[in-house]
């Protein structure tokens, strides 16, 4: 039986070490020995469980407090894990899914755990090399080619969302969310929208999207031969335009003249390193491994600020809450204008031209 680790949003792990003992999901029959906050998780929240020495389980389970409606649906996002493993997408292994809140206070699933490097700060990105950060850029573009080339009959997600008229659904949803979160007003939020809904596009071919792919959530390995051990984090996918995929890691990803961008904190310190493409050479590999036109990709890159920065306030709000676990929660809330600058910026010109034309 665990003793007591009084971990938020876990309680003292006894529940948890039962129930995984009399599910038979331990790893080696080891007992529950530690919990660790997986530090970096803005939404979702994510746990290494330890089993022993070389014995372990990730968990994760919905944020506390402030949780939206149809978000962190752990169902879904474990749904997908099944699907996709045993794939080219590499994913961790599904373990266990437990819908009884009495567990641990909410749905929660287990999957196994992955070893390798979470690239998401400058010190990170110290241990990449410019070869290594080269070739890190090629497979990142060739794992989202990959993720929207998934034939989603095949692995059973053929109504795993509804791409028709996807854009304009998320439009409204995110809008929805913005309503359910502001803590203030925005100067520049409603005339964004305005702007997205005025240009938003027909709907393109449909694939599976993850919703939030960028360089921090994949687990690396580097060496000679860099490679993604997981991409992890599906809590936002779905079946829709796969160029919101695309305007999404684009938004996250810095050029290395890009300072401003660098420094406030959504991940994009470690690609404007030496060696890493710039933000118009991976999408212009996107393009040729998937023949996409994307020369509206501007669009897509607009809208994807804007979503993160409706994340990012619901964020602010759970953390004005004092709802949020983990540390660097007091930030996010000051990206939010800086956002919704950057979107309109991308919309008045080409963000694939170069940092100037980009902000």
């Amino acid at each position: 039986m665990a003793k007591d680790f009084s971990v938020p949003g876990i309680g003292d792990g006894s529940r948890l070490a039962s129930w995984i003992s009399d599910g038979g999901f331990v790893p080696n029959g080891g007992d529950l020995a530690g919990i660790e906050l997986i530090a970096g998780g803005r939404s979702n929240l994510t746990y290494r469980l330890d089993f022993g020495p070389s014995a372990r389980l990730v968990l994760r389970r919905p944020p506390l407090g402030h949780v939206l409606p149809t978000a962190h649906d752990m169902a879904r996002e474990y749904r997908v894990l099944t699907a996709l493993h045993g794939t080219a997408i590499p994913v961790p292994a599904p373990v266990a899914f437990c819908q009884d809140p009495e567990v641990i206070g909410a749905p929660f699933y287990l999957m196994e755990y992955v070893d390798g490097l979470v690239l998401r700060t400058s010190e990170d990105g110290e241990q990449v090399n410019e070869d290594q950060a080269r070739q890190l850029s090629e497979r990142l573009a060739a794992m989202l080619a990959a993720i929207h080339a998934v034939d989603t009959r095949a692995v059973g997600l053929a109504d795993f969302g509804r791409p028709e008229g996807y854009l304009a659904r998320q439009l409204a949803r995110w809008q929805r969310q913005w309503e359910l979160s502001a803590t203030r007003q925005m100067p520049g939020y409603d005339r964004l929208v305005e702007r997205l809904t005025a240009g938003l596009p027909e709907s393109g071919d449909a694939a599976l999207v993850h919703g939030d792919f960028r360089l921090d959530n994949m687990l690396v390995v580097l060496g000679d031969r860099p490679d993604i051990a997981a991409v992890v984090d599906w809590e936002m996918s779905t079946l829709g335009d796969p160029l919101a995929d695309l305007g999404l890691t684009l938004m996250y990803w810095a050029d290395s003249a890009d300072e401003n961008w660098r420094t406030i904190g959504v991940g994009a310190a470690v690609t404007s390193r030496p060696g890493f493409f710039s933000r118009a050479q991976l999408a212009a590999r996107y393009a040729e491994l998937t023949g996409r036109d994307v020369s509206g990709v501007g669009y897509y890159m607009a809208f994807g600020c804007f979503k993160l920065a409706v994340v990012l306030e619901g964020i602010h709000a759970r953390y004005l809450q004092r709802k949020t676990v983990g540390e660097g929660f007091e930030r996010e809330g000051q990206v939010v204008p800086l956002l919704i600058d950057r979107a309109h910026q991308m919309l008045d010109s080409d963000p694939l031209a170069g940092p100037s034309a980009a902000g």
